[in-house]
């Protein structure tokens, strides 16, 4: 069957001369279709570079449906791009040219404060696509320089690899932004540090060493054997570094590891020079090791240097390929734990699925994980990774944390009613799980969401970093050239010139400086992580570090969202059921704790009720409900007249007193007497107080004495009065109360502190966002859906999310926060001082080559050590 568009065509064609270029009328015709966005066969329009592709980004974070309108605009700014947003379902459909990069199209979208990850169908549809082969738009790369060829190649490499982690919907435009960003300094690439380069290198220069070292191995001729064996050593042992500084020449950057490439350079050339011209290339001449670079005798006596050149490569190479295997990384290993999308897993299915009667069995039978869907239930046996989030709904075992511990130690039971999460594993027994989260919306995909986007912020300071450790390469090249040359002009010795000159090359510890602070940030975020603490970037962790007021949030944080009834106190001549139940009826709707409590304590008083009291209703209607801003309860309810006449129709109102300017006689004892009172008020007369106990966390004593101990002030911030607020905070052991603080204030109430002179870190659940922006760090305590609340940009404010809502944890995360600061600022100590001596030391030509080498090493080393530190968490 013919479509619409080839009808087209056809009458098109058949209105020109069949004779006269009917060719040209149908191409005519089909770039008309595509200047419209349609395309022949059905298929996607093509751009002018070659085929478009097709995009899905899951969005987070869209206030209302009107804002779509104006993501869609911005994006179909775009040349060639095409965009629907849909508001009910938050997913993006997006068309565009193969040279429209997702990146880009993420970025206009995360513009508007909002969060976009490209599905999982997406990216597993690219992979295929990328396997596939080249487009029309790749078809046409032959043409470019062989430059330009490589860096697309690379860059596809790089999309692939984020691809394949696309089960976590990680998208790749972090990869590719990444790989785009101008460069300040080049690394020494790590896949050319290999353990064969180190072995041949380790083999050749032991030979070396010992012919320079010991007198009696120095046989006839053994120079020129000591040549022969460096000079594999100094090239190819060598190439990775050598690489690295032609690189950084061509681009006129600096290269990190350049001025140990060029004193391993120079210690040769020079070595091989002098072999040639003097007499340190007879076959009967003779060495002793020397301990300084002054003890060198004249150009005519000769001074090789080719120990320090095998001794230097070998060495770096040992330091790196350390470096390298002993750097873990959260990421990376989450990477190879991640659930396999297409590993089988038994599931029950749910019920009401297509093809699926209420009355067959539900017989385990294997499926795809990428094909569970929420509601399935699916059996986790002993031994096996739990691939989702969800309730267990069968069964009992006992868990290992996984990679994000988050409160479960290690042999944590649960049964029917637990919740348990993705990556964690069932050491024993079997549970059945009712799935509510898989794929990139489990938690664990979130963390590692969290822990990338914590360190593509933090590649900028590492840059920076980087960048000011390499202005140490020009100037350690400036010492040695003026060293060199003052040398000479002194003591007229070429021998002494040149072995300072290397001396000060060798010295030099670039990599250690560039190491200090940003090697130790990425520990100590990847470390929180693993405890269930998620820094937002490394900033924020000096943040902390400088905090010196915390102010908690008294609902969620220092007390859990389970209330109960404790009493209910009623005016002289009112019924206290009746009171019960006008608040219950109030906040019916709400989600709230409190509303909660109410709600359920009028439930179980109205079925224990037999009474046939006509004034105590056994419903109450409610109309033209709303809650201001004060966050009282306002509506019409019906109530029963107390001669039994009918019903009347009066505004009722449940308020939260903030003061006890409102209040006298037995409610303001009420009021104060209890837990949080709660005041039902009809036809403006107050009527009862409602009291419910708040259940105050079983660490949150413990949490805050450890932050007083830190020497941090803290301050509880309540919606409550005063004697209630103060009676709470002193059961904890709260410094300062900010009471009777509406909902709408307490932002209001943060910048109060803040602009007192304090660096404040607000504490908080999702109800207190909104007040972040007004601390110097948000700490936002909640489970998967905070976290991704807070992943909407820095908007929120929220520096760091808590995932086990543990007063005690906050107490840890200062703790740690200030031993990372302190690590970093000693590191710079150290090798900033070192490189200063080390320099001074070789200028003056106490310290020689071999000795420089040595210690350059130990310094990049210690360090790498005391970096590594940084991964422990408090427990």
């Amino acid at each position: 069957m013919s479509s619409p568009f080839h009808s087209e065509i056809s009458d098109l064609a058949d209105s020109v001369d069949p004779v006269v270029n009917a060719d040209r009328a149908i191409n005519e015709a089909w770039s008309a279709a595509r200047s419209v966005g349609l395309s022949p066969g059905g298929e996607e329009a093509r751009g002018e570079d070659g085929a478009n592709v097709s995009y899905a980004f899951d969005i987070t974070g869209l206030r209302s449906a009107p804002d779509c309108a104006d993501i869609e605009a911005a994006l179909e700014d775009v040349p060639g791009v095409r965009a629907r947003l849909i508001y009910s379902s938050s997913t993006a459909w997006i068309t565009a040219p193969e040279t429209v990069k997702p990146a880009q199209l993420a970025e206009i979208i995360e513009s508007f404060g909002v969060q976009a990850t490209l599905t999982d169908s997406s990216l597993r549809r690219r992979t295929l696509a990328a396997r596939r082969g080249p487009s029309g738009a790749s078809k046409k790369m032959h043409k470019v320089p062989w430059a330009t060829r490589r860096h697309h190649e690379e860059e596809k490499r790089a999309l692939e690899r984020a691809q394949a982690a696309g089960f976590f919907g990680e998208d790749s435009h972090a990869v590719l932004a990444e790989s785009n960003h101008d460069r300040d300094v080049l690394y020494t690439a790590r896949e050319l540090i290999s353990l064969p380069r180190l072995i041949l290198a380790a083999a050749l220069t032991l030979p070396v060493v010992v012919m320079f070292s010991v007198s009696s191995a120095q046989f006839s001729g053994w120079q020129w054997l000591s040549l022969a064996l460096a000079t594999p050593v100094v090239t190819w042992c060598a190439w990775p570094f050598h690489r690295a500084l032609a690189g950084g020449i061509r681009r006129g950057l600096t290269a990190l590891d350049g001025a140990s490439a060029l004193a391993v350079i120079v210690a040769y050339l020079w070595s091989f020079a002098v072999m040639l011209f003097t007499r340190a290339g007879d076959l009967g001449w003779h060495t002793q090791p020397t301990w300084f670079s002054f003890d060198h005798g004249p150009i005519a006596d000769g001074a090789l240097f080719l120990d320090v050149a095998c001794v230097m490569t070998t060495l770096l190479l040992a330091g790196r390929l350390a470096t390298t295997r002993h750097r873990g990384s959260l990421l990376r290993e989450m990477e190879l734990r991640r659930p396999d999308p297409h590993a089988e897993v038994l599931t029950v299915g749910q019920r009401g699925h297509k093809g699926a009667t209420s009355k067959e069995p539900r017989e385990p039978r294997p499926v795809a994980l990428g094909e569970v869907n929420v509601g399935d239930d699916i059996i986790i046996l002993a031994g096996e990774l739990i691939p989702v989030d969800g309730q267990v709904v069968g069964g009992s075992c006992h868990l290992s944390p996984g990679l994000v511990a988050a409160g479960i130690e290690h042999g944590t039971e649960v049964k029917v009613g637990s919740y348990v999460y993705a990556g964690t594993r069932n050491l024993d027994g079997r549970i059945k799980v009712r799935v509510e989260r898989t794929g990139h919306r489990t938690r664990l995909a979130s963390v590692h969401a969290w822990v990338t986007e914590a360190n593509r912020r933090q590649n900028h300071a590492t840059m920076l970093s980087t960048k000011a450790a390499s202005v140490l390469i020009p100037a350690a090249i400036g010492v040695a050239v003026i060293d060199f040359a003052l040398w000479y002009l002194v003591s007229q010795n070429l021998n002494i010139a040149i072995a300072t000159a290397i001396a000060v090359l060798a010295s030099i510890a670039p990599v250690a400086l560039a190491l200090s602070p940003t090697l130790a940030i990425r520990h100590g975020v990847e470390a929180a992580a693993r405890h269930g603490v998620l820094f937002r970037d490394g900033a924020t962790v000096r943040q902390i570090d400088a905090v010196d007021t915390v102010i908690f949030n008294r609902l969620g944080t220092l007390t859990t969202n389970a209330m109960t009834l404790e009493n209910v106190v009623a005016e002289r001549g009112e019924n206290p059921e009746v009171i019960l139940r006008v608040a219950a009826a109030l906040m019916m709707e709400s989600d709230h704790p409190a509303s909660q409590a109410i709600v359920k304590a009028a439930r179980a008083s109205r079925d224990r009720d037999h009474t046939t009291v006509s004034e105590v209703p056994h419903w109450i209607d409610v109309s033209r409900l709303r809650i201001t801003e004060e966050g009282s309860f306002v509506g019409i309810i019906e109530l029963n007249r107390k001669d039994g006449n009918g019903t009347r129709q009066v505004e009722a109102e449940l308020w939260r007193p903030r003061t006890m300017s409102n209040l006298s006689g037995r409610l303001a004892a009420a009021v104060v007497s209890g837990g949080t009172p709660l005041i039902v008020r009809w036809q403006g007369v107050d009527r009862g107080v409602i009291t419910l106990l708040d259940s105050v966390r079983e660490d949150a004593s413990e949490g805050v004495e450890s932050l007083e101990e830190h020497g941090i002030e803290t301050v509880m911030l309540s919606r409550d009065a005063y004697p209630v607020s103060r009676r709470l905070a002193d059961r904890i052991g709260i410094d300062k109360v900010l009471a009777g603080i509406a909902p709408g204030d307490k932002l209001k109430a943060v910048r109060g502190v803040h602009t007192r002179g304090g660096t404040v870190a607000l504490v908080g659940d999702q109800t207190v966002m909104h007040a972040m922006p007004a601390a110097d760090v948000g700490i936002l305590a909640g489970s998967t859906q905070a976290l991704e609340a807070a992943a909407h940009g820095d908007r929120t404010g929220v520096g760091v999310v808590v995932l086990d809502e543990s007063v005690g944890t906050i107490a840890k995360l200062v703790a740690h926060s200030r031993r990372v600061c302190r690590i970093i600022d000693r590191n710079f100590l150290i090798s900033w001082t070192y490189n200063v001596v080390a320099v001074l030391l070789a200028v003056a030509g106490v310290l020689n080559p071999m000795g420089a080498t040595v210690l350059m090493l130990c310094s990049s080393l210690l360090v790498e050590a005391r970096s590594n530190s940084a991964g422990y968490f408090p427990r």
